[in-house]
């Protein structure tokens, strides 16, 4: 029995007939007349009564029209929902901080596609959100800042180290130093990332040592919005040597001592990792990101 014979015998007992079926079909008569008498001899039953200009289900005709209906129906449903997944694959999902994307993205995933036509999706969250979307599996792995004390219920790589400067505008006060100390900076406003973000913490404690609670401006993951806030000389901001501001504009002034933050892939353990993601995984391991 195929599905072309179900297709042939459906369509005369919804037409009533096999000259309408066969048009319907764009097929000869004589074709859907083999294949209906095939399937009478398949089944050793008499599926139609045939009389002058008239055609009609027996009995046992009909209890096999629902059946083969029902099938033809759900041969169609299971061509259509595979077709739609291979068609509309979908992406491989990455949580990012805001400000890293800038810096490393999309030029990598744009590259990975290229080359497997694996597409990838970019999800901006900062370290500590994607960290526990990672663990939730709303995410399939995540780029983070790995200075955060549950690294270790990840499976990880580490792609880059980068150090932190403090960034000012060319009108504030510290813009001519070479350097600056969290001392210099106990009475300076202050932009710091978003509170999910590992480099606020990071920040955070360093003041908390040295015993300043820091004055903080504004809490935000926008690069432009940080720069905006800088080019009024009144406040500074914390941000990543790899970041690229415009020199006219800006200063980035080392801090000592010296704060690192290693950055890198992170992917949830204990459970099983699709090929397409481990492929993208294995790309970025042999596409480091450098410092700019």
């Amino acid at each position: 029995m195929k599905l072309v014979q179900l297709e042939y015998f459906c369509a005369v007992c919804r037409y009533h007939s096999i000259t309408r079926a066969a048009e319907e079909l764009y097929v000869t008569q004589p074709t859907i007349s083999v294949a209906i008498r095939e399937l009478e001899k398949e089944l050793k039953l008499r599926l139609f009564h045939h009389e002058k200009n008239r055609i009609y289900l027996t009995q046992e005709g009909e209890a096999f029209y629902r059946r083969a209906d029902a099938l033809l129906r759900e041969s169609r449903a299971m061509v259509a929902e595979f077709s739609s997944l291979g068609e509309k694959e979908k992406p491989i999902r990455m949580g990012i901080p805001p400000l890293v994307s800038m810096v490393f993205f999309p030029s990598l995933t744009d590259g990975f596609y290229e080359k497997t036509e694996i597409p990838v999706q970019l999800l901006e969250y900062g370290s500590v959100k994607a960290c526990n979307m990672v663990q939730s599996e709303e995410l399939d792995l995540a780029l983070v800042n790995m200075d955060f004390y549950n690294i270790d219920q990840f499976n990880a790589h580490v792609l880059m180290e980068d150090s932190y400067v403090y960034c000012v505008g060319r009108e504030h006060r510290y813009a001519k130093q070479k350097e600056v100390t969290f001392e210099m900076l106990g009475d300076e406003k202050i932009i710091l990332f978003n509170t999910d973000s590992v480099q606020n913490e990071t920040v955070k404690s360093r003041y908390v040592s040295m015993g300043i609670t820091p004055d903080v401006l504004a809490y935000t993951s926008q690069l432009y919005t940080i720069l905006n806030f800088l080019r009024g000389g009144d406040c500074g901001a914390f941000l990543y040597s790899a970041l690229a501001v415009n020199p006219r504009d800006f200063v980035q002034l080392p801090i000592t001592p010296r704060i690192t933050s290693k950055f890198g892939i992170i992917w949830k353990k204990g459970v099983f990792i699709p090929e397409r993601t481990m492929k993208f995984i294995e790309y970025l391991k042999k596409h480091p990101m450098r410092n700019a």
